[in-house]
């Protein structure tokens, strides 16, 4: 490919860094997150088995490869588990199952840069395709910090416009870098992961309007299938246009406002990398990312002055701009919208003290009295750029108290994590929810223990799989 009568293509760039990046550079730190984000996404995934999205979506997977099991047909090229059930498929059948399946309790990780979720748009993909071409977990980490890297240099390029446009970005930004991550992990040559990113530009899309219905989760899904299509096709010789992103008629004129995001992409690579600079924001709450730090603020105001429903007049919210956008207005009428609710989630937290798994079920969202306090709830954002994220609870009270919290750093942040103890509690409530037989704390030890192990390994380990171990080729 000749580019030296022209700068080099958005596309290019990121194929560039994607292909050079040296796993050797990572440390225990950059490990130590990529394994945390595995417990996490593993769990939430299992803890979504028995959701009806689910259901559906393993019943389509069934139908491309009735018949498989694992662990037999895990070491046969090309297949990889369905995450907890001792199945198998394809590679992009996992993706799509396990990534649906990790996305319906809105209870995945999520990225402030990027604007969406970044260990659902790679992980399923990364560990799929891992798992049947049997490579290293080092290697995988490596790729899951160069698919989070792009996610957040793309994020933080498109600004506003593309997200404000109805671009459902986990899916709009994570295809393309979970391509880039997914080519990286199979050691394609700058040329091939080009393609793989034109192709993977050829297959993303996902749109905000889905928000509240099972599409959204499939979104998250489609995101790492259509990934490891891009690269598979690519590995094979497919090609497709450098100019993909940023050409004429590429990614974004089509979907933003033609931005020149080549400041962003320059620095791909530059210390510290996005995986220490942003981090990964591990959900304490399953529920939209756009009401956690309302209700952090408001679990401070009900532990300090023992709040009742009853005890309330209102409540109001102000946040940043774009904070918002993805949620429903009105009384939610079932447990997927409910997750999408302000007011839901304030009337829930302050009637119950706690939001978990169990505040999602239709009964719990059916609560005349949850549902009548919601038209008390009013939010809004504050004009001005969609980071830092922030937001103010003012909650008045029926005797004239008018008590507020501001929030800037959440818990579970990369400046305010949840401890390991806290996240092997949610993956504890995940598990059990489930009913699954899969340990917590082998879980979280499993996901954390990377170094030396294949992915099949991790996951034998993480699932308790009693197979013998497979060598790393």
């Amino acid at each position: 490919m000749d580019v030296t009568s022209r700068p080099p293509s958005a596309s290019e760039t990121i194929a560039s860094f994607a292909s050079a990046f040296d796993p050797a550079s990572l440390d225990d730190s950059h490990i130590r997150t990529c394994g945390r984000a595995i417990a996490d996404t593993f769990a939430v995934c299992i803890a979504a088995s028995d959701e009806p999205a689910v259901h559906r979506m393993r019943g389509y997977v069934a139908g491309l490869t009735p018949g498989l099991e694992h662990p037999t047909s895990a070491s046969r090229p090309g297949f990889a588990r369905i995450w907890g059930r001792r199945e198998a498929t394809t590679v992009e059948g996992a993706a799509l199952l396990n990534g649906t399946a990790a996305h319906v309790l809105d209870f995945d990780d999520a990225s402030s840069p990027m604007s969406g979720h970044p260990s659902v748009a790679l992980l399923p993909a990364l560990m799929a395709l891992g798992e049947a071409r049997d490579i290293s977990a080092g290697r995988l980490a490596s790729g899951y910090v160069v698919g989070l890297e792009i996610a957040c240099k793309l994020g933080k390029a498109l600004a506003t416009t593309h997200y404000d446009r109805g671009w459902h970005m986990t899916s709009s930004v994570g295809t393309i870098a979970a391509a880039a991550a997914c080519a990286h992990l199979l050691g394609l040559d700058v040329a091939a992961t080009v393609s793989a990113i034109g192709l993977a530009v050829a297959q993303t899309a996902g749109t905000r309007a889905n928000f509240g219905f099972d599409a959204k989760s499939f979104q998250a899904g489609q995101c790492g299938a259509a990934a490891l299509r891009a690269v598979l096709l690519a590995e094979r010789g497919f090609s497709a246009s450098p100019g993909a992103i940023d050409g004429r008629a590429g990614y974004t004129s089509l979907y933003s406002n033609s931005e020149d995001i080549s400041a962003q992409l320059h620095k791909l690579g530059e210390l510290p990398l996005e995986i220490e600079r942003s981090g990964v924001e591990i959900k304490k709450y399953p529920a939209c990312y756009a009401v956690h730090r309302a209700l952090d603020g408001l679990f401070e105001l009900k532990k300090e002055f023992d709040l009742k429903l009853d005890d309330i007049e209102s409540v109001e919210i102000e946040t940043s701009y774009g904070a918002l956008s993805p949620l429903i207005r009105g009384v939610p009428a079932s447990g997927v919208e409910a997750k999408f609710s302000m007011g839901y989630a304030v009337a829930a937290a302050i009637e119950d003290g706690v939001i978990g798994l169990s505040s999602f079920t239709d009964a719990a969202v059916h609560r005349p009295r949850l549902q009548s306090f919601i038209e008390r709830v009013s939010a809004s954002e504050v004009a001005g750029g969609m980071t830092p994220r922030w937001a103010s609870v003012a909650v008045r009270t029926k005797d004239g108290r008018l008590l507020s919290r501001h929030i800037d750093s959440l818990r579970g942040a990369p400046s305010n994590p949840l401890s390991d103890q806290e996240l092997i509690e949610k993956i504890t409530d995940c598990l059990a929810w489930a009913d699954s037989p899969i340990d917590a704390v082998s879980l979280y030890e499993a996901a954390t223990n990377l170094r030396g192990f294949s992915v099949r390994e991790v996951l034998d380990a993480i699932e308790g799989a009693t197979n013998p171990a497979y060598e790393v080729h």
